[in-house]
């Protein structure tokens, strides 16, 4: 009867033992998931982020062909959008510095 109850006691360590590894990998799965989650956030910033870039690109070069082409009118809006991206860059700059 003893030898039963030993067994039994065995049994119910090993499967508390199981059930806290069961817990440790699920622990790790969620992790893992949530870590998927964030890389595919990532991703799409990248993907925007590099829309901008290439949109910001052509917008400069279009720019660059009017200035080029000597039409002063141009010329005041390209400097004028130059020196409006500065003042917003450093207004926004002064809230963080």
């Amino acid at each position: 009867m003893s030898d039963a109850y030993e067994r039994e006691s065995q049994n119910n360590d090993r499967l508390s033992e199981l059930s806290s590894k069961v817990s440790a990998l699920r622990g790790i799965t969620v992790d893992i998931y949530d870590n998927a989650r964030s890389q595919d956030v990532i991703d799409n910033s990248t993907e925007v982020f590099s829309s901008l870039s290439t949109s910001l690109k052509g917008s400069a070069g279009r720019l660059g062909r009017m200035a080029q082409a000597g039409n002063k009118v141009a010329i005041f809006k390209l400097a004028g959008m130059l020196v409006g991206i500065v003042v917003v860059l450093w207004w926004i700059a002064s809230f963080f510095l």
